[in-house]
């Protein structure tokens, strides 16, 4: 059985620019392995990316060794829905696109709060950056 989003509909893909998902396949799809839960599609904020790094989950630097490029604003990024959930809680949540997060997301996280921050991604992501 294929995984479902936040919609009910089909999971779709999240990003391959850079390739995200725990499975570094475009998605945020799940399983076992993935302690963190890796399944809300997030629009990267420069406010997120320094909420992140506040509580010790640096989004910005790379780590080859994982395949990790560092985000920028405007990239779509599958996070974990504990550190997504407590951006929201702070008032620094990234924004969501509901058709690529994962519904597994709803265990933890309300669905309430993802449409509140839910956006379809813009033609020019620069559009997303804090000025």
């Amino acid at each position: 059985m294929s995984e479902r989003n936040v919609l009910g509909g089909p999971l779709e893909p999240c990003g391959t620019d850079p390739l995200t998902g725990f499975y570094r396949d475009g998605c945020c799809a799940t399983g076992p392995e993935d302690l963190g839960a890796h399944t809300i599609c997030a629009v990267v904020t420069e406010e997120f990316l320094a909420h992140q790094r506040s509580i010790g989950n640096d989004l910005s630097t790379p780590v080859p060794a994982f395949r990790f490029p560092g985000l920028v604003p405007g990239d779509r990024w599958c996070v974990t829905a504990r550190n997504w959930l407590r951006a929201h809680e702070d008032g620094a949540a990234a924004f969501v696109v509901l058709a690529a997060t994962n519904e597994r997301t709803l265990d933890l996280v309300p669905l309430e709060a993802l449409q509140e921050h839910a956006v379809d991604v813009p033609a020019d992501p620069s559009s997303l950056l804090d000025d």
